[in-house]
């Protein structure tokens, strides 16, 4: 066998793997009620994470221009990547336990913020793995800048979900995030 076949092999096996893990874990995490998800809750910097996701997905003459060290700095580092990557699976969750007041909204919220999920695991695992070697400089910024924007998006897309259909939850939600 060659090399690159067993290289790839490889590849779709960890990958698999990873895959299967998660599914795990979100599955674990959908059968929690409320108390016990938001007791899981981390803390992120969300200011900071704020700031770097709206430079990012509101793009404007002027803008802010942040290098690798400064974004890196501002989400915490690896501790605050894991954080926000912890998070983002139990965002996901308190979206399916409000499917039990709402089905239809949050089905729709829930799929949203499985997509933001996914750009989310793509860059964190990209940062995680050092895939950006040779372009550090380019996808180093663009990689956290992708893990915040997500970030920021799910928890806007969750918080705006129990304001709309469980606002007796909501304030409780809302200083945890």
């Amino acid at each position: 066998m060659s090399l690159t076949v067993v290289a790839s092999v490889l590849v779709v096996l960890i990958l698999g793997v990873a895959f299967v893990r998660t599914r795990i874990r979100l599955l674990r995490l959908s059968r929690l009620d409320w108390e016990d998800l938001i007791a899981r809750i981390m803390p992120v910097p969300i200011d900071e994470i704020s700031i770097i996701a709206n430079d990012y997905l509101h793009p404007r003459k002027g803008r802010l221009v942040f290098d690798t060290e400064d974004i890196w700095a501002k989400i915490g580092r690896a501790e605050g990547l894991r954080r926000i990557y912890a998070n983002a699976e139990i965002l996901i969750a308190l979206a399916g336990y409000a499917q039990r007041w709402n089905p239809e909204e949050s089905l729709m919220v829930v799929e949203m913020m499985r997509r933001d999920a996914l750009v989310l695991r793509h860059s964190t695992l990209r940062l995680s793995f050092g895939l950006t070697v040779d372009s550090e400089r380019l996808e180093g910024p663009f990689n956290v800048q992708q893990v915040a924007s997500a970030y920021y998006l799910m928890r806007s897309r969750v918080l705006a979900l129990y304001e709309t259909i469980h606002v007796g939850r909501f304030p409780q939600l809302a200083s945890l995030l």
